[in-house]
């Protein structure tokens, strides 16, 4: 046990030892020491003090191999009290670890040759041992730094015989280490990864580091595990300087994986963060309040068509802009006029405007045009109406017929209901069968959706 005298001795060394940021990487050793031997009751042999010599080489790390002899003049415990030289020559090897600030503690094991002098002819009981015996050595120890270079060495010893007889040998060694050769192990970027040792010198503060002293980032955004608040981010998504992502639009998708950036607020976008425009009237789809407006159509803000002269055909198609409000129009938004053929016949053209997509209600714009035909009906009771109703091509074909049907006798009660008697009057339902224009946009489909009213005389 260590008496209170010795802790307080301790305590002042370490007190006094080295700071960290001098730590040094060693290379050679010199340590003289001081011994005091308790032998083995066999070898009848009184404590001793001796003295000795230890050199050493730092291998790598915490390794060192050290070299020792020690010198003793012990004195037999037989009433004989004859003198005895014991020299010990041997090797070890040494694991170094740090303790505190600057200190450290050491465990070492290796092998010796014990010599006790030439055994004479003749034994003579009581003089102590003779000869030599190989001896294996173990042990613990400290050294508290004083200086960079200057250390405190302390360290237990127990040594084993191979030989009979056999004993075991205590030690206890005090001394200085004087370290050669040293140079001084400096961390330049606070690491905490010698710059000897350090592949990537000028870490950043605070950035968690390998083996080597470089940086990790594991969620590879460039932002060093440590410093990066958001270590999980997505790969490929752009981050700010602590490691967390954007969403600079709104639109649910990362920069850096968003190729449209600038999306406007409400927009639907696709797979790529873009924006979609199903109706190509140059308003996004999410924000357009009419998704279906026709092909070429002027429409406002909100992707509804315009219509500046309120005729029912939206600007960008209507060919007749300024038409008289309330004047009946034809598809193309110009004024409807009977077309009359060579036979006398006289047909009017109920635009596709005046019908819903799917739907046979009738549009209040096609009154005029109804109500022209009705008062020339009235006028001459000879006449006779014919109602073709079609239909554009994007149903089936029993669809279509029905569809253009439902048309064809919508118009024929509006006639009835301006005093036309309903035999004067025959709705036939033509489906698709006849396209004015090739069906491939909303505006053709517009056209080829239509009701032709064909008034002849009583044959």
């Amino acid at each position: 046990m260590i008496r209170p005298s010795c802790g307080v001795a301790v305590a002042l060394l370490l007190a006094t030892a080295v700071p960290l940021g001098a730590q040094r990487l060693y290379r050679l050793e010199v340590s003289p020491v001081a011994s005091y031997t308790s032998y083995d009751s066999q070898l009848e042999l009184k404590p001793s003090i001796g003295a000795g010599l230890r050199l050493g080489y730092w291998v790598a790390g915490p390794l060192s191999l050290e070299a020792e002899g020690t010198y003793a003049r012990a004195v037999t415990s037989t009433s004989l009290g004859e003198d005895v030289t014991a020299f010990t020559i041997g090797g070890s090897a040494l694991g170094n670890f740090g303790l505190g600030a600057s200190s450290s503690f050491f465990v070492r094991a290796g092998y010796a040759q014990a010599d006790f002098g030439t055994c004479p002819d003749v034994s003579i009981p009581g003089a102590g041992p003779c000869g030599s015996s190989g001896v294996a050595q173990g042990g613990l120890g400290m050294r508290i730094g004083l200086t960079q270079t200057i250390m405190v060495r302390v360290d237990g010893v127990a040594s084993h015989s191979f030989t009979d007889p056999k004993f075991t040998n205590l030690a206890l060694h005090a001394g200085m280490s004087l370290m050669i050769g040293s140079e001084p192990l400096v961390d330049g970027d606070l690491d905490r990864v010698y710059d000897r040792y350090d592949d990537c010198q000028g870490t950043v503060p605070g950035a968690l580091v390998d083996k080597r002293g470089c940086p990790t980032d594991q969620d590879g955004d460039a932002v060093p595990d440590g410093l990066d608040r958001c270590p999980g981010s997505v790969a490929g998504a752009a981050v700010d300087a602590v490691g967390c992502t954007r969403d600079t639009d709104g639109d649910g998708y990362l920069d850096g994986l968003d190729q449209c950036p600038d999306t406007p607020a409400g927009a639907i976008v696709d797979g790529r963060g873009c924006p979609g425009d199903a109706d190509l009237d140059g308003v996004f789809d999410g924000i357009d309040r009419c998704p279906a407006s026709p092909a070429g159509a002027a429409v406002d803000a909100l992707g509804c068509p315009e219509d500046a002269d309120a005729d029912g055909v939206p600007d960008g198609v209507d060919q007749c802009p300024d038409t008289p409000q309330g004047h009946p129009v034809d598809a193309r938004g110009c004024p409807a006029v009977p077309v009359a053929d060579s036979a006398g016949e006289r047909t009017w053209v109920v635009s596709g405007t005046a019908w819903q997509l799917r739907g046979a209600e009738l549009n209040p714009s096609a009154r005029p045009v109804l109500d022209s035909i009705a008062a020339s009906l009235r006028a001459t009771p000879a006449l006779q109406a014919e109602i073709n109703a079609y239909a554009h091509d994007r149903l089936v074909p029993s669809d279509n017929t029905r569809l253009s049907q439902q048309r064809a006798e919508t118009v024929r009660a509006y006639l009835v209901s301006r005093g036309i008697a309903a035999a004067r009057l025959t709705a036939i339902g033509r489906g698709s069968q006849t396209l004015l224009v090739q069906d491939t946009t909303e505006a053709a489909r517009t056209v080829n959706r239509r009701v032709e009213i064909r008034v002849r005389n009583t044959p």
